[in-house]
Parts: C-alpha cells; structure tokens; sequence
C-alpha cells in the first residue's frame, strides 16, 4: 500500500450528526478530515445552501420543494431534530445547539474552510437536475470568487473541487473556472471510459464504492491516465481497508472518524488481502446513487 488516502467527510460527520448542519462538518474537521463534501442547491431568492434532496421533508421538520422557497422560510425549520427524534423527552439533555438546527448556506460552510486553521478541502457536489440549471454554477463561482478559490493563480491550487453525474454540468464550470478541479460522479462507468480516461477537461474520477469493489483494475487504469479516483460512501472498516490497498486517492465516507482511524491502525502484512473480499459485481447492470 502507498501514499494514505484523503479522507472526506461526506455531509460532514453525517453518522453521528445531522448531515449538512455545521455541527457536522466542525465534528469532521476536530476529528482530523482532510476534506469536507456538501451538496448544493440554489433558494427561490438565489442562495446556495448545502442540502442534498430537492425537497425538505426529509431532513427537515418542513414540507416542500427547496427550490421553491427562500431562505429566511428555509432558516425557520429545524433542520437537525431528525436525527434523534426523542431527545426533546430526555430530562437531562442539553440545550439545542444552534448548529445543530439551522439550515447551512454555503458560504458559511466556505468560512468554515478558511478559518480552520489548516489546509483544508473541500468537494462541492452540484445536484441536476434543477429548475435553475446553469444558474446553480454561476452563483457558485461568484461565491468561491468572492474568497479568491474560483481562478487559483499559476502554480497555486484552490482548495475547492466541483463534482457531479451530471457531464454538463461540470462543462459548465469548465467554461466559468478552467482552474477549477472537477470530479465526474459515477454510478456506472460508460462503456467509452472504461479504460481509465475522462471527458475532457475532468480532473477526477468519482466511481462509486461498488464500482472498484466489483473492479479494482479500473483505478489503474484511472491513475495511468493521470485521473485521481475518489470513492463514495466508504463506511465499514473493512472497506477503507480496500479501499486504501487497490489506491483510492480519496475515501468519501459519512465516518470520517472510523476511516482515519482504521487507516492509522498497524497492519500485520500476513493479515493485507490480496483482492477486495466483496462478491463480484457489474456496476454496469446496477447502478446505485448515494443515500
């Protein structure tokens, strides 16, 4: 095994904190994670805020499409009290904790980054389709502009990368920011790509966990292109293990916490598999996006 991969917090510490709120992210972040992701979605009043599904009900005491409202509606749900329903009935439990409530915008997030005190990454993933369309990317580029992270001088490097299924999209942010890394989100490989390589323009591939679990080779062949693979939702032990032995460039897992620790861990060289211990399966016939 080589070089450790980056571990990235998939909606921050979404296993033990309520995705996106920024009780998540700051949770990964004291726990050491190389990188932050989020999902983005545009408001009726045109604010990026980090929220995965295109309607609310889910991860939210409201109801509808996000879409549709605006922000100060947005920020008047609790946007956490899902994760443990019964804590209202627990005479000894603290005080909610705002950032644990309230609904994210993207440029706190982005502070969140700046200030941490350490380099720090983070992958935005844009979501298509949308009412908004292209509009989504140019409100993500005048907010990354506004920390100088859209145009990284020659040399340097923005610590932001935009991922997404969708291939116009990231075009898109290609024509915008050319600077700009990109991450092309699979959750079946087409047939043209296959052999490792990317549209054109893509910095990185982002084959899903059962993709390299079914075919390990095609991080090779990633990597013989001159493609970084970046593996989503990496959650169990053993699975950051293999994940760590075919040379994943980057784990995306809801457990930042478990995924550096087991990266950190001494392994006896009798106990390393010699193949993923996962049955083998076509990602091509099964396509499964993340949760």
């Amino acid at each position: 095994m080589g070089k450790r991969p980056s571990v990235v917090a998939h909606r921050g510490a979404s296993e033990v904190s309520p995705e996106h709120t920024l009780a998540a992210y700051r949770r990964a972040v004291e726990a050491g994670a190389d990188g932050l992701e989020c999902d983005v979605r545009l408001t009726a009043d045109g604010h990026l805020v980090c929220v995965h599904d295109r309607r609310i009900d889910r991860t939210s005491n409201g109801r509808g499409v996000l879409s549709t409202m605006r922000l100060e509606e947005l920020d008047s749900f609790d946007w956490g009290s899902w994760k443990t329903p019964w804590a209202d009935l627990d005479d000894e439990a603290d005080l909610p904790d705002p950032d644990l409530l309230k609904v994210l915008t993207l440029e706190r997030l982005l502070e969140t980054v700046r200030d941490a005190g350490r380099p720090l990454e983070l992958a935005i993933e844009t979501k298509h389709p949308t009412r908004y369309a292209g509009l989504v990317e140019r409100r993500l580029i005048e907010m990354l502009d506004r920390f100088g992270w859209a145009h990284p001088k020659i040399g340097s490097e923005s610590p932001v990368r935009v991922m997404s299924f969708s291939w116009l999209s990231l075009r898109r942010m290609r024509a915008l920011a050319p600077g700009l890394r990109t991450v092309l989100l699979m959750d079946r490989v087409p047939l043209r790509f296959r052999d490792g390589s990317l549209p054109t323009g893509v910095s990185y591939a982002g084959p899903s966990l059962e993709i390299v679990t079914a075919h390990p080779e095609f991080v090779d062949r990633a990597h013989k292109h001159g493609h970084q693979v970046h593996v989503w939702t990496v959650n169990t032990e053993q699975d950051v293990l293999d994940c760590a032995d075919i040379g994943v460039d980057a784990i995306i897992s809801d457990r930042p916490e478990l995924a550096l620790k087991t990266l950190a861990a001494p392994r006896p060289a009798a106990s390393l598999p010699t193949s993923p211990s996962k049955p083998t399966r076509s990602p091509l016939r099964r396509p499964r996006r993340p949760a």
